[in-house]
């Protein structure tokens, strides 16, 4: 399945924009606050439901209007299917999201089961290599939250069941009341943190298996914090005392690797500035193929700004990926004269 053309009412910048696109490679072209980004910000939603800017929802909706509509065109063998999510302000200044298909109302699970995942790469994610552990974290939970819905649920239980155990052991007085109360948690959290520690297990057993990128060989560490009763009863005394929850997969971590000097060595603290983007593009590489593998459509890739970002070997490497998924692209007009590539489609903004 493929995208054939984009339509959006009142999105963020945007009044009324009716762009096609390329089913091989889309170039949005334009100087820096043209709306390049909000438009492949646009693409995604369609695809993921949600925009990609940490910012809230309500400015997915141009500021003076009180409803915003997202419309694509798809082509899924010889039939054509719209693809729409109406996006309206509340009173209480929330945002309610409609999902359509064929212009009939449908669950949002329906309407993402639909649509191809979009793999977005932009300069901004070097943090997936760099970053704390808590960005990686956040970066592979995404991940695994588009492919399993089940993952997404359990990720939020965990997380509101962990706010409500640390709330207990901030607030409590009686050490007895405290240990019958919290007991209840302790089993919800271990039910839900065996969940989310296997997917992610086995999300970074799927990498490690998907470990080539041309001649260089990289691997992911994932460093497991196990929530079970034996580490519970084994912190259970410096929890009481410190008043805080002190395992968990919140304190999991990811540590990328990649072979130099025969020796596997940490990305983030020996690798040079290209090769931790090279290493980056390995793990939007295996996304492309771990969304493939499990739902049997293509993802649509989509790049942001990165062209300026890459030395020739980077750039040699995207131009392959680009070749073989439906790829839409922001550049500026000045970096369209060096690319080593012909679009299908130009949109100029």
């Amino acid at each position: 399945m493929k995208i054939k053309s984009i339509n959006l009412s009142y999105f963020r910048n945007f009044n009324l924009v009716k762009e096609d696109l390329g089913s091989e490679l889309t170039l949005v072209v334009g100087k820096n606050a043209k709306g390049k980004t909000s438009l492949l910000e646009a693409i995604y939603a369609i695809l993921a439901g949600t925009g990609f800017r940490e910012s809230k929802e309500l400015e997915l909706i141009n500021f003076d209007k009180n409803e915003a509509v997202i419309s694509a065109f798809f082509k899924d063998s010889d039939d054509d299917i719209l693809m729409q999510i109406h996006l309206g302000k509340t009173e209480k200044e929330r945002v309610v999201k409609r999902f359509f298909i064929n212009k009939t109302q449908k669950p949002q699970k329906k309407f993402k089961d639909t649509t191809p995942q979009g793999v977005l790469f932009a300069p901004e994610h070097i943090q997936i290599i760099t970053g704390s552990p808590s960005r990686k974290r956040r970066y592979f939970d995404d991940v695994l939250s588009k492919d399993d819905q089940n993952y997404k649920r359990r990720l939020r239980n965990y997380e509101e069941a962990l706010r409500k155990r640390n709330k207990i052991l901030e607030n409590y007085i009686d050490l007895y009341k405290l240990k019958a109360e919290i007991d209840f948690w302790d089993k919800y959290l271990i039910e839900q943190a065996e969940y989310i520690l296997s997917r992610r297990q086995k999300y970074i057993d799927f990498l490690n298996t998907e470990n080539t990128l041309e001649s260089k060989i990289f691997n992911v560490k994932y460093i497991k914090n196990m929530f079970s009763l034996e580490e519970l009863n084994q912190n259970r005394d410096r929890e009481y005392f410190l008043r805080r929850t002190l395992i968990g997969p919140q304190k999991d971590d990811y540590i990328i690797l990649m072979n130099k000097n025969e020796r596997a060595q940490e990305v983030n603290l020996f690798g040079s500035r290209s090769e931790q983007r090279m290493a980056l593009f390995w793990l939007k590489r295996n996304e492309l193929l771990y969304f493939e593998k499990n739902s049997g459509m293509k993802p649509i890739l989509l790049l942001d700004d990165i062209f300026s970002e890459l030395d020739d070997e980077n750039r040699e490497l995207v131009m392959k990926v680009v070749a073989t998924y439906q790829t839409v692209a922001t550049t500026t007009e000045e970096e369209v004269k060096d690319l080593s590539l012909v679009p299908e489609v130009i949109i100029r903004l």
